[in-house]
C-alpha cells in the first residue's frame, strides 16, 4: 500500500526514511531533538513537542491562520500532514487513527469557520472519549481588539465538548500549553482538548524549555473494601449479568473481563446501538450475551431475569428516546467500575461503586473471586456457562438459517447483506460501522469479528464519521484490511473524504448500505406512535427524486466503484477488495421496508 510507511537502510546501516512524494504518505526523517532552553519559534516548539510525544501524523485542512505552523511542518519533515477536503473529514480520520493506535491524534483546523465545520465530529470524539489534540489558527493578536474577519472566541466555542480548551496568548505559554494538552487528552477519562494558536504567535521566537510531557501510569488500584463488597454481592447472585461498554477494549481489559465472566458464569451483554462504539467482549465466546435493545422498555425486559449486574466500561445509560418503563428493573442490584467517578451512580443508584482503572480493577476482582468462591459457587457458575453456551450456539444457528432463507430475496435484505460481508471477511479484518439500521449487530451475532479490538462504531451519532474513521484506522494499521460499512445518508455527510483515500492510496473497502432513506427516523417515529408514521407517511425522510449515484460520486473522487445487487457477487467482490491494495466502493441497494424495531439480540 502506497500510504504505508516505507523505510530503507543507508550505507551505514542506520534506518532512514524516504521523503514524501505526491499522493503518498512516507516515513518522516528523524533527527536528534535539541535539549534545554534555546531560542526557537512557537511553531518549532510545537512540532518538536509533538514529535517527542510520538506524533508522526497530523490531520488537517489548511487556511491562512495556520500558515506559519504548516511552513515549519514542511521544513521540519518529521510529521506527515494528512490532507482532508473539509474539517469533517480530518476530524473523523484523526478519531479513527487515535482509536486504533491508542495514541494521541492531532488535528489542525482553520480559524472559526473551520472549527465550526468540525464541531459535529468533535462532539463524536467527546462522547467517545477519543484522545485528540485539536488546534486551530487564530487571527493576529494585533487585530483581535478590532474583532476582524474570521476571529471569534474559539476556546469558548470548543469548551463544552472538550476536556480542556484554551487560547495561547503568549509565546512563553506554549510549552506548558502543549504539555497540559497532551497529558489531559491521554489521562482517563480520555478525551479531546483544544488550543487556539494566534497566527503571529506561531512565528514569534523566544527562549523556550520544551521538556516533553511526562507519561502517567494511570493504572489506579481500586479500594479493597469496595472490591470485597462487590465480590460478595456477585457471589450471592443467583443469576448475574455483566453490562459491557467500549472502554473495556480501549483500556486493554478484555482478558480480565473474560476471566470474571467465566468465574461467575455470567453473560456479557454489550451496549445498545446508541453507544455501541467498540466490542468489550469476544463475540465468539459462549458467554457473549449480544447487545442491549434500543428502547428502555426493551432493555428492562431483557434484564428482568437477572438479579445483579456488573457494569464496566460504559455509561448507564445513554438513551435515544424517552420511553417508560425506565431501563433498570427495580430488583436489579448494580455494581459499577469506572475510572471516572462522575459516571458512578449518575443516573441510577448503585449497590457498589468502584473508582479505579478498569483493567486493574477487573484483574483484582477476579483475584478476590478466585480466593473466595465456594465449590457450590463454582458449580453454579459452571451450570450457567453450559446453559448460555447452548443458547448462544442456538441463536447463532438461527441467524444463519434466517440469512439463508432470505438469500434469494431482491433487493437484498439487511440480514443478507451482513451475511455476505461476514462470509467475505478474513479473521484479521477491522470493521468500521456507521449504518446502525442495517448492521443490527449481525456480524457480532454471527461471530464474524474474531478480536473485539477490530470493531469500531461511532458513539456521538453525529453523521459523517464512518468514511474518515475507516481511513484513519487503516493508516494506524497499515497491514490489516479495513471494511467500512456506511449508510447512504451518513455517506453524504462526508463523501468528499473518499478523496483522501484515493490521494494517499489507502486501501479501505467501502460498502454503502443503500435504502434511499433516513430509516432510523422512521423507526423512531413509529416507536413514538406518531400519526403519520402509523399510516406509513414521513416528511423529508426519503432520498429520492433523484436518487444519489454513489458509484459516479466515488469515481469522481478517484475511487474504483460499482453497484452490486447479488449477495454472492458482493461476497466475492468484498473478499477480493479486502485482499487488495487500493480503495474500492460498492453501492448495495437493500430493501426499503421499515422494520418495526431494531434487533440487537
Amino acid at each position: 500500500m502506497d500510504a504505508r510507511i516505507r523505510r530503507r537502510h543507508d550505507a551505514n546501516g542506520k534506518r532512514t526514511a524516504k521523503r514524501r512524494t505526491a499522493g503518498r504518505l512516507t516515513a518522516p526523517r528523524s533527527r536528534p531533538a535539541p535539549t534545554g532552553p534555546i531560542v526557537r519559534s512557537a511553531a518549532e516548539a510545537i512540532v518538536q513537542m509533538l514529535v517527542d510525544a510520538g506524533v508522526r501524523r497530523l490531520f488537517g485542512n489548511p487556511g491562512t491562520t495556520e500558515l506559519p505552523l504548516l511552513d515549519h511542518l514542511l521544513v521540519d519533515g518529521r510529521i506527515d500532514y494528512v490532507l482532508g477536503l473539509n474539517e469533517v473529514a480530518v476530524m473523523a480520520m484523526a478519531d479513527g487513527f487515535s482509536t486504533a493506535s491508542r495514541k494521541l491524534g492531532v488535528v489542525n483546523l482553520h480559524v472559526s469557520c473551520g472549527l465550526g465545520n468540525a464541531m459535529a465530529m468533535l462532539y463524536n470524539a467527546y462522547r467517545a472519549g477519543t484522545p485528540l489534540l485539536v488546534t486551530a489558527g487564530q487571527q493576529d493578536r494585533r487585530l483581535a481588539f478590532e474583532e476582524p474577519i474570521l476571529w471569534s472566541d474559539m476556546a469558548g466555542v470548543a469548551r463544552r465538548w472538550t476536556k480542556w480548551s484554551a487560547e495561547v496568548r503568549h509565546i512563553l505559554e506554549v510549552p506548558s500549553a502543549i504539555r497540559r494538552a497532551i497529558q489531559t487528552a491521554l489521562t482517563p477519562p480520555t478525551g479531546p482538548v483544544f488550543l487556539a494558536l494566534p497566527m503571529d504567535l506561531q512565528a514569534e521566537r523566544a527562549e523556550l524549555d520544551i521538556t516533553p510531557a511526562l507519561p502517567l501510569d494511570v493504572h489506579v488500584r481500586p479500594p479493597i473494601e469496595a472490591l470485597r463488597k462487590a465480590a460478595a454481592t456477585l457471589r450471592a447472585a443467583k443469576n448475574p449479568v455483566i453490562l459491557v461498554g467500549s472502554r473495556v477494549v480501549e483500556l486493554g481489559a478484555v482478558d480480565e473481563l473474560v476471566e470474571v465472566a467465566e468465574l461467575l458464569g455470567a453473560p456479557a451483554v454489550c451496549e445498545s446501538g446508541t453507544t455501541h462504539g467498540r466490542l468489550g467482549f469476544p463475540c465468539d465466546h459462549s458467554l457473549y450475551g449480544k447487545g442491549l435493545p434500543l428502547w428502555s422498555y426493551e432493555v428492562q425486559e431483557r434484564l428482568k431475569e437477572f438479579d445483579v449486574a456488573l457494569i464496566v466500561g460504559m455509561d448507564v445509560f445513554r438513551q435515544y428516546l424517552y420511553h417508560e418503563p425506565r431501563p433498570i428493573p427495580d430488583h436489579l442490584k448494580l455494581i459499577h467500575i469506572d475510572e471516572d467517578a462522575w459516571q458512578l451512580g449518575k443516573n441510577y443508584p448503585l449497590e457498589v461503586g468502584i473508582v479505579g482503572h478498569t483493567k486493574t480493577s477487573l484483574g483484582e476482582l477476579a483475584g478476590v473471586l478466585r480466593d473466595t468462591m465456594t465449590s457450590a459457587g463454582h458449580a453454579a457458575a459452571k451450570a450457567r456457562r453450559k446453559t448460555y453456551a447452548e443458547q448462544s450456539e442456538a441463536a447463532r444457528k438461527a441467524v444463519e438459517r434466517e440469512i439463508d432463507r432470505q438469500w434469494r430475496q431482491r433487493p437484498m435484505t439487511p440480514a443478507t447483506l451482513m451475511g455476505a460481508l461476514a462470509r467475505a471477511m478474513p479473521a484479521n479484518a477491522a470493521v468500521v460501522e456507521e449504518a446502525v439500521t442495517t448492521t443490527g449487530t449481525l456480524l457480532e451475532r454471527l461471530g464474524a469479528i474474531k478480536d473485539p479490538a477490530l470493531y469500531f462504531g461511532h458513539r456521538g451519532w453525529a453523521l459523517g464519521w464512518g468514511i474518515g474513521a475507516a481511513i484513519g484506522v487503516r493508516l494506524a494499521w497499515p497491514d490489516r484490511p479495513v471494511l467500512s460499512i456506511v449508510g447512504e445518508g451518513a455517506a453524504m455527510y462526508s463523501v468528499q473524504t473518499l478523496w483522501s483515500a484515493a490521494h494517499y492510496k489507502v486501501p479501505v473497502t467501502f460498502v454503502v448500505c443503500n435504502n434511499a432513506q433516513y430509516q432510523i427516523l422512521k423507526i423512531g417515529a413509529q416507536s413514538m406512535g406518531l400519526k403519520g408514521a402509523k399510516a406509513g407517511k414521513f416528511l423529508a425522510n426519503d432520498l429520492v427524486d433523484p436518487e444519489i449515484d454513489y458509484v459516479q460520486l466515488a469515481r469522481s473522487l478517484g475511487i474504483e466503484a460499482r453497484r452490486i445487487e447479488d449477495p454472492d457477487e458482493l461476497q466475492e467482490a468484498v473478499a477480493e477488495s479486502l485482499a487488495g491494495d487500493k480503495p474500492r466502493l460498492f453501492d448495495v441497494p437493500i430493501e426499503r421496508q421499515v422494520p418495526g424495531r431494531l434487533n440487537y439480540g
